[in-house]
């Protein structure tokens, strides 16, 4: 990394976030728990993501991967089938095709139960998104089914404030 862009990173991660989400797992996933936190920078954002309790992979090498995204609901409630039902679609005010969408994020890595993640989109500024929610899903997102991604379900969730 050059010094400059190093600086910067370090200078902005010192400061409040812009907007957060405190993720929590719906009652089948109740370990799940994290955030995620989005600085401005640059033309949109830096978006950090930390979260425990993640499903683990059942074999050695099986490591899980997960779908990743902020949904345009501003509401981490649902029903029986789907605790999450009222985050809705993924984000996407610019009516862009699937995985263009501004609310599709790389997928999280879980690695023994826990995610890092930290990288910068062009997408939306943190102002953008307040309001909105932070969805985790228990399946990776394979970036070409219309309109999500074949995801699977909601394990997750968190309002952006």
């Amino acid at each position: 990394m050059n010094k400059v862009l190093n600086e910067t990173l370090i200078i902005l991660m010192q400061r409040e976030p812009e907007a957060f989400a405190e993720v929590e797992g719906s009652q089948e996933y109740p370990d799940i728990k994290g955030e995620v936190i989005f600085y401005p920078l640059w033309r949109g954002s830096l978006v950090v993501a930390s979260i425990s309790g993640l499903p683990k992979g059942e074999k050695p090498c099986g490591e899980r991967f997960f779908g990743f995204h902020i949904h345009e609901g501003s509401s981490c409630t649902g029903n029986e089938e789907d605790p999450f039902a009222d985050t809705g679609k993924h984000y996407n005010p610019a009516d862009c095709g699937h995985p263009e969408h501004a609310g599709d994020f790389p997928p999280l890595m879980g690695n023994d139960g826990y995610a890092l993640s930290v990288f910068y989109t062009d997408r939306f500024y943190p102002e953008e998104i307040i309001g909105r929610t932070v969805v985790i899903h228990d399946k990776p997102d394979d970036f070409k089914t219309q309109p999500s991604g074949d995801s699977g379900k909601k394990i997750a969730c968190g309002v952006i404030k």
